[in-house]
């Protein structure tokens, strides 16, 4: 390996600042040697990560050059030497689904699931995951890290071209790396407070080390939350080089189709350890209404029953915007914008190019509920956590986000099931920027707050509209940048289709085949078009968690996986056709 040149000093202050990390945990999380010694070991690769990029002094212009040694020797899939055949290909997906189904079934060893707390129960059917599992954590890391490389190369902090076949590999080589930084930034918090270890098992680890159980268990928890996370990162690349479509949205789907299905059927009682009653409903909504029409007398139905069956959790209108929400997104999924191309040697040989209305596809809603998602987490560890609720400014700042105290829980608890969460915010940021979900989660306290205040978290009516623009505000506009951003790192800019289109031997009819005129040309469409999917988008899925949705998914679960249903079958489509007519592989690789 060449030397790198590296400018040494710039160790300087990265150490000062390891240090003051590192007192900083002692200080507010009043660690002992051996837990402010691991704290340590665990804080070191970042920091060193951190002087390899600063220190940077090579021909280059982006210092991530600094880590282009480092993120070669990562464990990763390598791209397959050839032709994956379309048998291969659907094989090897369907293996990575199952396999992630098995691995959702097993939980992380030493956990009590039950004393445990889910940081992401409110968008558990994005992060595709499953709370107590070796899965727990989902595809949250990959999201996170993506979207910090996009937010800087968008903002020139990485002063990265993504034209550049060079500067484009080391790009993708260091989000490798940041979705491990990730695992450990997104798993560590969450084992501190929220992620409880069994009982047992610290006290099987305190014969071992007296006194240092609790600690050793928690790091058990964390190592296997990175071993999962790690799998599900491999399975997407896995997906991506060998199999069809993405892991991520694959597994998204798979996760949001069964909640959707069980939300539907579901003949079991709401609280499975109690029998069938009428407070006890069948927690599907087909069933629920069959038992309450069943077994009700027409008074009850007429003054209470027609509201539990319409409006209740698992509604009939949940059901019918289920569906409504579903052919709305199949339509939108299937508009497109088609630019006529024609073969520069083949005369008569024409066809069009189609540029969806999704064109960013859903890509830019998973990024922007990932970013809520992290919000939620860290206003909820900052607010409750026994060691970062100390840290000043951030740490218990109502104005960030506050969350229910135990009283408050237990108070609203019927039959044993809690109406308020641990993790549902209450008010800051956390409360205007959280999903409503479902009408009687916003419209009904807006127009009658005085029945609804453990709903409004005795908030007035117009801070609860309030809270309901700025989600969907913040959906709209996050989306939109998002989109903007996604095109740019995928080669489906303007340019990029421009080369993809010369490549394959087409052109567009009436114009000089130079990839800068067809620039010009798609110039036109791409960006508006662009900017439209993610507004559009955005909107949908707002609005898909306003109507609400049956199952313990959200609007915007839905919206992801009929959008990645249709992008699935369309894939098989392409992936059918160049099975057939390989010369057709050029185009849509982009060789």
């Amino acid at each position: 390996m060449n030397e790198v040149n590296r400018n040494r000093k710039a160790a300087v202050p990265v150490i000062f600042f390891y240090f003051l990390i590192v007192v900083g945990f002692w200080y507010f999380g009043h660690f002992s040697a051996l837990p402010l010694l691991i704290a340590g070991v665990i804080l070191a690769p970042v920091f060193w990560i951190t002087y390899l990029v600063v220190s940077y002094a090579g021909p280059k212009q982006s210092k991530l050059y600094g880590l282009e040694y480092l993120t070669s020797k990562l464990p990763a899939v390598k791209k397959a030497k050839g032709h994956v055949s379309f048998r291969n290909k659907m094989i090897w997906t369907g293996l990575v689904v199952i396999l992630y189904f098995i691995l959702t079934n097993v939980y992380v060893y030493g956990l009590n699931v039950q004393n445990s707390i889910d940081v992401f129960a409110s968008f558990r059917a994005i992060f595709a995951g499953a709370q107590g599992s070796i899965m727990d954590l989902g595809i949250g890391p990959i999201v996170t890290a993506s979207i910090v490389m996009q937010l800087f190369a968008g903002a020139k902090i990485f002063n990265i071209d993504l034209k550049n076949s060079e500067d484009k590999a080391i790009y993708q080589g260091v989000q490798k790396l940041l979705i491990i930084v990730m695992i450990f930034v997104e798993a560590i918090p969450q084992t501190f407070g929220y992620l409880v270890p069994d009982s047992s098992f610290v006290s099987s680890l305190n014969s071992i080390a007296p006194g240092y159980g609790l600690f050793l268990a928690q790091t058990a928890i964390i190592l296997q939350l990175f071993v999962g996370s790690y799998l599900v990162f491999l399975f997407d690349e896995l997906v991506s080089k060998y199999g069809i479509g993405s892991g991520v949205s694959l597994f998204i789907a798979a996760g949001v189709s069964q909640q959707l299905f069980t939300g539907t059927f579901n003949w079991l009682p709401t609280s499975p350890s109690l029998p069938l009653s009428i407070t006890n409903l069948p927690a599907g909504a087909i069933p629920k209404t069959i038992y309450l029409v069943a077994t009700q007398t027409s008074s009850y139905l007429y003054s209470t029953g027609i509201m539990t069956i319409l409006f209740g959790q698992n509604g009939m209108i949940a059901l019918i915007g289920t569906v409504f929400i579903f052919f709305l997104v199949a339509y939108f999924q299937s508009s497109k914008l088609e630019l006529p191309i024609a073969h520069e040697r083949v005369r008569g040989a024409r066809g069009r190019y189609p540029i969806q209305l999704f064109y960013a596809s859903n890509i830019p809603v998973i990024l922007a509920t990932a970013l809520l998602a992290n919000v939620a987490m860290w206003t909820l560890i900052f607010w409750g956590s026994p060691v970062l609720s100390a840290v000043p400014v951030l740490g218990h700042n109502p104005l960030l986000g506050s969350y229910p105290t135990s009283q408050l829980i237990s108070q609203y608890t019927i039959n044993g099931v809690s109406q308020i969460s641990k993790t549902t915010p209450t008010g800051g940021l956390a409360f205007y920027l959280s999903s409503p979900n479902g009408l009687a989660n916003w419209l009904f306290p807006i127009l009658s707050p005085g029945g609804y205040g453990s709903v409004l978290f005795w908030h007035t009516s117009w801070e609860e509209a309030v809270h309901v623009i700025a989600y969907v505000g913040f959906m709209v506009v996050a989306s939109a940048i998002f989109a903007k951003f996604w095109i740019e790192t995928t080669n489906m800019g303007s340019a990029s289709v421009a080369k993809q289109i010369q490549s394959s031997g087409m052109q567009i009819p009436g114009f000089r085949r130079d990839p800068k005129v067809m620039e010009k040309v798609l110039d036109r469409y791409i960006p508006a078009v662009t900017i439209f999917s993610g507004v559009a988008v955005g909107m949908l899925a707002a609005g898909a968690n306003l109507i609400g949705t049956v199952g313990q998914t959200s609007g915007t679960g839905l919206l992801l996986a009929v959008g990645i249903v249709i992008q699935f079958y369309e894939a098989m489509g392409r992936e059918q056709l160049m099975e057939m007519h390989p010369v057709i592989r050029q185009f849509f690789a982009g060789a």
